[in-house]
C-alpha cells in the first residue's frame, strides 16, 4: 500500500533548548557525543569536574534530539538514550525537545538516517568551520503521519531490522565456527603426528635462518632512499595477504638497498610488533623490509616454506604469549629461537600442507560469502527506511 504522508518542518514538533550548568570540580560527570553517519549518541567518557576546562556545559535529557554544530554535515546527530540522561555536552552541540504528542522519537531516530534528511543538512561558513545553526535544524522537512501511524511504522522497521541482525549474527557465527576448524586441524595434525609418529622437534634456527629486517637510516622516511624498483614490504602488506604476499606498497632504490637487506622469494615473514603482531606470510618475490618484521629463510633441503608457515601457525601462540607480557608487545629473536617445530620427511610435509591449504581455502570462501552477505544486509535497512517514509511499508 502506498500512502502519501503530509510533510512538516521540524519547528512544528521540536523546540530548541539552551540551558547551561556550572561544573562542580568535586562532582563526576558523564560526557556524551554523537557518532557520525547518524549512528547514535554514545558515552564519550566519565570524568571529574576538575578535569573539565570549560566550566559551563549543557546537559542532556533522555529522548532529546542532539545535533553537532560542525559534524551535522556528516550525520552528527541522534536521540539521547536513557542511560545518557543528564550527560553533558559542550556549546558546540544543540539540544531539541521533542513534542511526543506529535512526533514519536523513534520515528525521528529512523528518519534522520535517511538520505532524504541528510541531504537537507547544508552547513554555512568557511570550509574549515562549516556549521549549522539551531534555526537551520528547525527548517528541515520530515514526513509527519498521525502518531499512531508513526508507531506502526516504527514497529515494522524494528521487526525487519531485528531479522536482518539475526541473519548477520548467524553469518558471523558460521564464519567463526569455520575459522576454528583451522585451529582444530593444526592441533590435530601436529599433536597426533608428534605423539604417534615421533616426529623430531628441532629449534626453528636449525631448520632455517632467522633474521630481522633491516633499514639502518633514521629517520626512516628519508625520501632519497625510496621510489626505486626494489620491493620494501610493510606489516600492512603481510596483513592484507592471504598466506602468499603478492603485493607491496613501498619500494627502495639502490641507496635504500645498501642500508637494508634483501630476503629471497619463499622467505616466511612475521610481524614482531604493532597491532597485528604475529601476522605471517610467505614472500612470492625477493624483498627488503624494516626491523619490525622478521624473515625466516628455510633450509629447502629439509623443510618447505609452506610447512614452516603452518608450523608457525601452530606454535607461535607461545611467542605471542611471551610478547604480550611486556609493556610494548614484541616478539624478539630469542623468543623465536626457542620455538621448536617438527621436521617430518618432505613427502609428509607436502601432504600436510595440501590438507591445510585446502581447509584454508574453504575458510576463505566462507569469509568471502559472509562479506558479500554483510554488504547485502547493510543495503537492506536503507531500502526499508526509504520505503517506510514513502508510505510503502
Amino acid at each position: 500500500m502506498n500512502r502519501s504522508y503530509p510533510l512538516s518542518t521540524l519547528s512544528k514538533v521540536i523546540s530548541y533548548r539552551k540551558e547551561f550548568i556550572e561544573i562542580d570540580d568535586s562532582q563526576t560527570y558523564k560526557r556524551c557525543r554523537v557518532k557520525l553517519h547518524a549512528q547514535g549518541v554514545v558515552l564519550r567518557d566519565i570524568v571529574k569536574g576538575i578535569e573539565i576546562k570549560t566550566k559551563k556545559q549543557q546537559f542532556c535529557r533522555e529522548g532529546e534530539f542532539l545535533v553537532a554544530e560542525i559534524d551535522a554535515k556528516v550525520g552528527g546527530f541522534g536521540i539521547v538514550h536513557e542511560n545518557l540522561d543528564k550527560a553533558i555536552v559542550s556549546s558546540h552541540y544543540f539540544l531539541f525537545d521533542i513534542n511526543e504528542s506529535l512526533l514519536d522519537k523513534r520515528f525521528l531516530d529512523f528518519y534522520i538516517r535517511t538520505p532524504a534528511f541528510r541531504n537537507q543538512v547544508s552547513p554555512q561558513g568557511s570550509t574549515n568551520y562549516a556549521a549549522i545553526r539551531p534555526n537551520d535544524v528547525l527548517k528541515y522537512i520530515i514526513p509527519l503521519p498521525p502518531l499512531e501511524e508513526q508507531q506502526r511504522i516504527v514497529v515494522r522497521i524494528e521487526e525487519l531490522a531485528d531479522k536482518i541482525e539475526q541473519v548477520r549474527l548467524l553469518r558471523r557465527k558460521a564464519v567463526e565456527e569455520t575459522e576454528s576448524l583451522i585451529t582444530s586441524a593444526l592441533n590435530s595434525v601436529f599433536e597426533k603426528n608428534i605423539n604417534q609418529k615421533g616426529w623430531e622437534l628441532k629449534p626453528l634456527r636449525q631448520a632455517a635462518e632467522v633474521a630481522r629486517g633491516k633499514f639502518t637510516h633514521r629517520p626512516r622516511n628519508e625520501p632519497r632512499f625510496y621510489g626505486g624498483n626494489i620491493p620494501f614490504i610493510q606489516i600492512g602488506d603481510i596483513s592484507n595477504s592471504n598466506l602468499y604476499i603478492k603485493q607491496y606498497s613501498q619500494t627502495l632504490n639502490q641507496d635504500g638497498l645498501r642500508i637494508s637487506r634483501m630476503f629471497p622469494k619463499g622467505s616466511i615473514v612475521i610481524a614482531i610488533t604493532g597491532a597485528t603482531i604475529g601476522v605471517t606470510g610467505i614472500l612470492t618475490f625477493n624483498s627488503c623490509f624494516p626491523d619490525s618484521i622478521v624473515g625466516i629463510i628455510p633450509n629447502q633441503n629439509i623443510v618447505t616454506s609452506e610447512f614452516i608457515y603452518w608450523s608457525l601457525e601452530y606454535v607461535k601462540k607461545i611467542a605471542l604469549a611471551e610478547a604480550t607480557q611486556t609493556t610494548q608487545p614484541n616478539i624478539n629473536l630469542q623468543i623465536l629461537d626457542k620455538l621448536n617445530i617438527p621436521i617430518p620427511p618432505i613427502i609428509e610435509q607436502y601432504c600436510i600442507v595440501t590438507y591445510l591449504d585446502n581447509l584454508q581455502t574453504k575458510v576463505d570462501t566462507m569469509k568471502q560469502l559472509r562479506e558479500e552477505t554483510i554488504k547485502e544486509l547493510d543495503a537492506l535497512l536503507p531500502s526499508i527506511l526509504d520505503k517506510a517514509f514513502r508510505g510503502e511499508l
